[in-house]
């Protein structure tokens, strides 16, 4: 999602000789409050051995981060898997736990109790691309 660019180029200035991959993830609207995920584009170097970070400012289901981490499987199988989200929900988490090898390990700012009808998180920031870019026209 174009939400996580800046929380990329943030992990980018402590680990500043790091790899890169990129997925490219978007929601795309069946109804006003349903949506499926779809992966597009995939830019990795061989994840063989490596230590994957995958980072993404807003964890709301987690639904996405597995469909990310799927997507990089295809380019190897990392040694260790970190997540780094600045707000989980909790929901996000128990799902996380569920679909990733037990020894993922997950970092958050803070975890938020709820998320709503359009999978935001409540309290949460509100539409973090939107907050980076701008709304979408």
């Amino acid at each position: 999602f174009r939400a996580g660019v800046p929380f990329h180029y943030g992990f980018l200035s402590y680990f500043d000789e790091a790899e890169n991959a990129f997925v490219s993830a978007y929601r795309k609207y069946r109804e006003k409050e349903n949506f499926d995920v779809f992966i597009e584009y995939i830019a990795s170097p061989k994840l063989d051995g490596k230590t994957l970070v995958i980072v993404d400012p807003m964890l709301a289901t987690g639904s996405s981060m597995e469909l990310s981490y799927r997507a990089l499987l295809t380019k190897g199988n990392p040694a260790k898997i970190h997540i780094a989200s600045v707000i989980a929900s909790r929901q996000a988490i128990e799902y996380v736990e569920r679909a990733f090898p037990a020894e993922t390990t997950l970092w958050a700012g803070t975890v938020d109790d709820e998320i709503n009808s359009h999978s935001y998180i409540v309290p949460g920031l509100g539409d973090a691309g939107d907050l980076a870019y701008g709304v979408k026209e």
